[in-house]
């Protein structure tokens, strides 16, 4: 599957102009999906998804820049979990936009603490996560993030990440299952009412939407004993976040852009940070430097 999908304008209805003023521009690069926003200094404002294997043929970096095309670019954030693409952002982003991207890490994080044994390991999406739901909802906070994989993220009453969840994701078990088996086909997973399948096809999805909402369900009742708290903000975000938390009332919000708010949130606090230090605003690359 290639190309560009699911774009979405977020606070804005139709062809709504967007501020004045310089933006910023975010990269989640994720295993499957690239989420590329666009966002002031408030909000993220539009996004776009593409496939995260188009960076090796140039249709993402063609997206991209269609997406930014005429726009005004003061800096930019990415965090990813695809080594191999992280230099091809770093190129577009540099050479194409004139800005130097600043990369989410344990060591850039702003928003909140660590607690942690090994912080280099932690995906830098998951603490993007984290400081969007932290400065949102405040401590303690967990959030599910219904990706390629389901990660859980929490951060404890101090505000410190403090560690997660990592199951396997809805499509990639249904996946699994259609290719190490002779007879069960490939499904589009979708809200099923039936408890008791009676083809292939739905009893499928009864194991996958059903059994999977029960998978989150008794995970955020162990987080809710170990944190010792019995009202847990829980924020879900990625691709089937809607579907599982339609009829999990454990969760308190679905938030799509979660990420992006998150590198947003780090790219201002660094900013800030630096202005507070007599610099510049950073990440901002002179003509001469390309």
């Amino acid at each position: 599957m290639t190309g560009v999908f699911d774009g979405e304008k977020m606070g804005t209805r139709g062809s709504s102009p967007l501020p004045k003023g310089g933006m910023i521009a975010l990269f989640d690069v994720g295993n499957t999906h690239t989420h590329i926003g666009l966002a002031s200094g408030r909000r993220v404002l539009r996004r776009i998804n593409v496939c995260t294997a188009d960076w090796s043929n140039g249709q993402a970096e063609q997206a991209a820049l269609k997406f930014f095309r005429g726009l005004s670019v003061k800096g930019a954030a990415y965090c990813s979990v695809v080594p191999a693409v992280t230099p091809l952002v770093s190129f577009l982003v540099e050479q194409k936009l004139g800005v130097t991207p600043l990369g989410l890490t344990a060591r850039t994080v702003n928003g909140i603490g660590i607690d942690y044994p090994k912080p280099e390991t932690i995906g830098p999406d998951r603490l993007a996560n984290a400081v969007a739901a932290h400065k949102r909802f405040g401590a303690p906070v967990v959030v599910v993030d219904f990706g390629t994989a389901v990660t859980f993220d929490i951060v404890d009453g101090r505000g410190c990440y403090v560690g997660g969840i990592i199951a396997p994701g809805l499509e990639v078990m249904t996946s699994y299952l259609h290719e190490k088996t002779a007879l069960l086909p490939h499904i589009k997973i979708r809200e099923v009412k039936a408890t008791i399948g009676r083809n292939t096809e739905e009893a499928m999805l009864i194991g996958a939407v059903h059994g999977y909402r029960g998978l989150i369900r008794e995970l955020l009742a162990q987080l809710k004993r170990t944190l010792k708290t019995p009202k847990l903000p829980v924020v879900a975000t990625g691709g089937y976040a809607r579907l599982i938390a339609s009829k999990l009332p454990e969760i308190t919000a679905v938030e799509p852009l979660l990420t992006l708010e998150g590198l947003r949130l780090t790219w201002e606090a660094a900013a800030t940070e630096n202005e507070a230090k007599g610099g510049e605003r950073p990440c901002k690359l002179t003509k001469g430097d390309l």
